[in-house]
């Protein structure tokens, strides 16, 4: 049997957990809360670099690399198909097709923060939802603007920022009314490309407000991608996973 290292966070990369037996491997970096009810094995924390992978692979007699990570989480899928390649085992990418705007969209894609921080001059109430990396630049908040995060978990702010720890999904009720409570007036998200987080999307579409897009990162390639959970679990299943 064919031995599983599952590299993942706790939305896509869970499910295919879900479906995995003991002798396989559930590895989460260390954001987020860590699953009990799993049958497979789970580790937490990083490997030291594609180098420390591969050994990893090789100790752990890995037969099957699966990078189901965040699809900005570049350096570990280049560490990942960097590694697997040193270890000679097959690389398999879950690569989740990214958001497209709809009619009465406003989007507007930014390659990096400081692109960001020009494109939110005219704004005074955004709201990330770029997990924490914000948080380094609070001290950098305009005086006529007062930010609000959204991250995983609740983080001290300052007195013009607010910062809410919350979990997806999300319903869109409840962004609605964090809108309007909030009186936002530009959204700020990466191109995740999760059902989980597009009622933020839909609320800034219906209230007319811009949304400052984060270019996606240029992922490696690996041996092979997926661009569903049921799609890489049929080939899982399948006899031949070459």
């Amino acid at each position: 049997m064919t031995r599983i290292l599952l590299l993942g966070g706790v939305t896509e990369a869970l499910a295919i957990a879900r479906t995995l037996g003991p002798e396989h491997i559930y590895s989460l970096a260390g954001v987020g809360r860590v699953p009990s009810d799993l049958k497979c094995q789970v580790r937490v924390g990083g490997y030291g670099g594609a180098e420390g992978l591969a050994r990893f692979i090789r100790e752990q007699r890995i037969g099957l690399l699966l990078d189901a990570t965040h699809p900005y989480a570049a350096q570990i899928s280049a560490n990942a198909v960097a590694a697997a390649q040193h270890a000679a085992v097959p690389c398999w990418a879950l690569r989740r097709p990214a958001w497209q705007p709809q009619p009465g969209d406003d989007w507007r894609e930014i390659a990096g923060w400081e692109a960001l921080v020009e494109a939110l001059r005219p704004f005074k109430r955004p709201l990330f939802t770029l997990g924490r990396e914000p948080l380094q630049h609070l001290n950098e908040i305009p005086a006529g603007q007062f930010w609000t995060l959204r991250a995983l978990e609740t983080c001290p702010g300052n007195e013009r920022c607010e910062v809410i720890g919350a979990r997806g999904p999300f319903l869109i009720e409840d962004e609605r009314q964090l809108f309007a409570r909030r009186d936002i007036d530009v959204l700020i998200s990466k191109n995740s490309g999760s059902s989980a987080t597009e009622p933020k999307l839909e609320v800034a579409r219906e209230r007319g407000i811009p949304v400052l897009v984060l270019k996606r990162p240029k992922l490696p390639e690996a041996d092979r991608h997926f661009a569903s959970v049921a799609e890489l679990l049929q080939a899982l299943h399948s006899p031949d996973k070459t």
